[in-house]
């Protein structure tokens, strides 16, 4: 019981703390109000495509090329996401996308429509703002995918046509090559160009995440982040005042009080985030999602996260001060690196892949599934490396409080 007993003396310093309690439980609330009334419009909220700016270099026109720059990027469906811009040459597409002025850029090469007919494919150039990886895949996407529609209709086309030529004798003068050739191709392009295989925008069946949504998961997992720091700071206080020594010299366990003060932690922001998401669903409408479950296991292994991590940084350092400083700095750059403050997508991909390192990034990606509506088997990575985390950085933080 000694280890519940530090947990629970834990808890009520920290409920007791006006700071603390401002800190941790106010100002995520008040964020996120501001963020997600701010920023709601950055969220394609109605489940379209994102708004893309092109620039187009088009060196010969012919009418394949016609038809992909008029009938598939300026089509039915796509004429309200994407905007064309037409350019002279490619040094001044390449420096209108440096400049940021087109969100990315498309060089059509002499012959390309004629080499697509004839099952020579000519490469197309694409140019991308570096801060503008989703409009650069979609404009990629459409280009590949009208090009293999197109490949695949002149390939069989061809290939039927070699087919009638060898079966059908010469001396049959019944059959008209050409006329039969032209009402087969432009079947088989119907059928590549309808709406089944066509670029079209729908909803998945799932309701977009909501600016609110998503700055209540990010701020939540930033603030409970904080934690680390608030965590830490108790247990060198204790070990400043020499609490914590005549804790080890008392006959209560060293494993015991080690894992007071790490369920003390834990506690706390297992609270602070059940209140945030309380507070965050009745005060803005927030939908954390229909599987409670799901919610809680998430919360419960960050938390978990969280506690190693201040365990740790109580391990090494041995100052206030010297918390305060690394331990906040730390928090604002786990934050900004796991998408707090911007959403990842917006990261190039290396750095997409670097954010691993961030607990936070782990919890908010769990978080906004949950939102979104999701399986437990999706929910099972990002849980399994919050835990490790938590007791990884509970050993080593357990390891350095033994040799003080």
């Amino acid at each position: 019981m000694s280890m519940f007993t530090i947990a629970w003396k834990d808890m009520r310093i920290r409920l007791k703390d006006r700071k603390s309690f401002i800190t941790l439980l106010l100002m995520p609330i008040v964020l996120t109000a501001i963020l997600g009334s701010a920023l709601s419009g950055a969220f394609s909220e109605s489940g379209s495509l994102p708004e893309l700016t092109a620039g187009v270099v088009v060196n010969t026109h012919d009418e394949l090329t016609d038809q992909f720059l008029h009938d598939t990027l300026q089509g039915k469906e796509l004429k309200d996401s994407i905007t064309l811009k037409n350019y002279k040459t490619e040094a001044a597409l390449r420096n209108a996308t440096e400049e940021g002025k087109v969100d990315a850029g498309l060089v059509i090469p002499d012959g390309w429509g004629e080499g697509i007919l004839k099952g020579e494919t000519v490469p197309v150039k694409i140019f991308k703002d570096p801060g503008k990886d989703i409009q650069y895949s979609i404009l990629s996407t459409i280009t590949e995918s009208f090009t293999n529609r197109v490949t695949t209709v002149s390939a069989t086309t061809r290939t039927v046509g070699q087919e009638l030529s060898s079966a059908v004798p010469l001396s049959n003068q019944n059959i008209d090559f050409s006329a039969t050739m032209k009402d087969l191709s432009e079947e088989l392009t119907a059928i590549a160009n309808s709406k089944e295989n066509g670029v079209i925008t729908q909803k998945d069946g799932k309701e977009p995440l909501s600016g609110m949504q998503y700055y209540a998961a990010a701020m939540g997992v930033m603030f409970l982040l904080f934690n680390t720091t608030m965590g830490a700071k108790m247990i060198i206080q204790e070990r400043n005042t020499d609490t914590l020594a005549r804790l080890m010299i008392s006959p209560i366990r060293h494993s015991s009080i080690i894992g007071g003060k790490f369920l003390g932690t834990l506690s706390f922001t297992f609270l602070q985030f059940t209140v945030f998401v309380i507070a965050t669903h009745y005060l803005f409408g927030v939908n954390w999602g229909s599987n409670v479950a799901q919610l809680i296991l998430l919360g419960v292994v960050y938390s978990i996260s969280v506690s190693g991590l201040a365990m740790m940084l109580a391990g090494f350092m041995t100052e206030e001060k010297t918390v305060d400083s690394i331990g906040g700095i730390g928090v604002q750059v786990l934050a900004l690196l796991g998408g707090s403050m911007i959403p990842l997508a917006s990261f190039p991909e290396a750095m997409q892949e670097f954010a691993s390192i961030a607990p936070n990034k782990w919890a908010l990606g769990g978080f906004l599934d949950i939102m979104n509506g999701t399986s437990w088997d999706t929910i099972t990575l990002p849980a399994m490396v919050l835990v490790l985390i938590g007791i990884a950085s509970l050993w080593i933080g357990s390891l350095k409080l033994k040799l003080r």
